[in-house]
């Protein structure tokens, strides 16, 4: 079992910036693929962005692309999501997920409030 823990969000003026870190306790996660994914208010929960266990191979939505970048260190078990020059439509509840085959793992979120 693999347990997700999310920090970082808060509230930030459009145009800021945060980090979102991810940190994984259970297992070792150094051979899952993680990713974020995001749920704002009344809408489905979104992909984000997503990075393979060796960090080669990173992902991202078009929405979040050139301003967000994804990546992991292994040795302390924990993704990290860079947000920058950050949109009121980046609003939402972001969550850390790591899969690995048919095994996939949550957070329990993190809130992030971008204010106009």
């Amino acid at each position: 079992q693999v347990q997700l823990v999310e920090s970082g969000g808060g509230l930030v003026q459009a145009g800021g910036s945060l980090r979102l870190s991810c940190v994984a306790s259970g297992r070792t996660v150094s051979s899952y693929s993680m990713g974020w994914f995001r749920q704002a208010p009344g809408k489905e929960r979104e992909f984000v962005a997503t990075i393979s266990w060796s960090g080669d191979n990173r992902y991202y939505a078009d929405s979040v692309k050139g301003r967000f970048t994804i990546s992991r260190d292994n040795a302390k078990n924990t993704v990290y999501l860079q947000m920058a020059s950050l949109k009121p439509e980046d609003t939402a509840v972001y969550y850390c997920n790591a899969h690995l085959g048919p095994s996939a793992y949550w957070g329990q979120g993190t809130q992030v409030t971008v204010s106009s």
